[in-house]
């Protein structure tokens, strides 16, 4: 039972690492948005018809609000 409790507790705390662990999407150009290139070096499977549906606004552009919102709706993985 000892092991049993222990191994549970293993997993759990790995699976706690795992679910705090985000997607870091890094502004190369330091313009305070991200682009298109910006946004599939942290996703290499973004397509721009998931991009275009994240760019709330269509500036061209994802804001920190709308990288956010597509995070938090299942479009883009935290």
């Amino acid at each position: 039972m000892k092991k049993l409790v222990l191994a549970f507790g293993a997993m759990m705390a790995l699976g706690a690492t795992q679910a705090m662990a985000q997607t870091v999407v890094s502004d190369t150009d330091g313009n305070g948005t991200y682009s298109f290139e910006e946004l599939k070096a942290a996703y290499p499977d973004l397509n721009e018809a998931t991009f275009t549906s994240v760019d709330i606004n269509a500036d061209g552009q994802v804001d920190a609000d709308e990288l956010q919102a597509a995070r938090e709706a299942g479009t883009l993985a935290a």
